[in-house]
């Protein structure tokens, strides 16, 4: 039986993955390096600090602060979601069929936890959760499986019993490494790909999941 649902956030819940490439761009261009959509997408899932590393790593040339950066994309960031943040698609939707279930329900985001709140008071949707958690108080993010592990033991639940919505592959593979069933809505990036077979259901929209596929989930 399902007794506890875990969402990711960014492109799940809200449409901020344009806005995290906007953000990454700005800061990125201020020391010297130009990002582009097809750069950023390869990072999509990740924390900012892994982000920073993977291009540090990648571009050993630059000479940056990566605490500086860091704050540079957060406040960039915060900003355009208060702007500029809307729902994806569905996500009133499934937040009301899980609720309806009376099951457990969180959020578990590679998001810092400040990013969190905005999004939370931006759609509005705080009542929906017994449990918001940042992959910040993780050793390692997404895709560790260690942020879904931690809020399955917070709400006290057998990782088995939860299940898991996902958008990235970085999100994917972390609930599946944590044993939880996950439903991808892949971003656009990922959609049609084969690393979407270790999902246990794969959707276009949130709007398309139904009893049929809660039913399939909990059998």
């Amino acid at each position: 039986m399902i007794q506890a649902v875990i969402f990711d956030m960014d492109g799940l819940l809200i449409d901020s993955e344009p806005l995290w490439g906007e953000a990454e761009k700005a800061a990125f261009a201020k020391v010297g390096l130009q990002l582009t959509d097809e750069l950023c997408n390869q990072t999509i899932g990740l924390r900012v600090d892994q982000v920073i590393d993977h291009w540090c790593v990648t571009f050993p040339e630059l000479n940056v602060s990566k605490k500086e950066v860091e704050e540079d994309i957060m406040q960039n960031v915060l900003r355009l979601v208060r702007e500029r943040g809307e729902a994806r698609p569905g996500a009133k939707y499934i937040l009301d069929f899980v609720k309806n279930k009376k099951v457990k329900m969180a959020l578990a985001s590679s998001s810092q936890l400040r990013l969190i709140k905005a999004v939370i008071e931006k759609m509005d949707i705080a009542d929906y959760f017994d449990e918001l958690y940042s992959a910040e108080f993780e050793e390692h993010g997404k895709p560790h499986p260690g942020v879904y592990l931690t809020v399955a033991k917070v709400l006290d639940v057998p990782v088995q019993n939860c299940l898991a919505f996902e958008d990235s592959f970085n999100g994917l593979l972390a609930a599946k490494a944590a044993r939880i069933k996950c439903v991808c809505v892949p971003d656009e990036t990922l959609r049609g790909s084969r690393k979407l077979g270790i999902a246990d259901e794969v959707l276009e929209s949130l709007n398309d999941f139904n009893e049929a596929a809660w039913e399939r989930l909990e059998n």
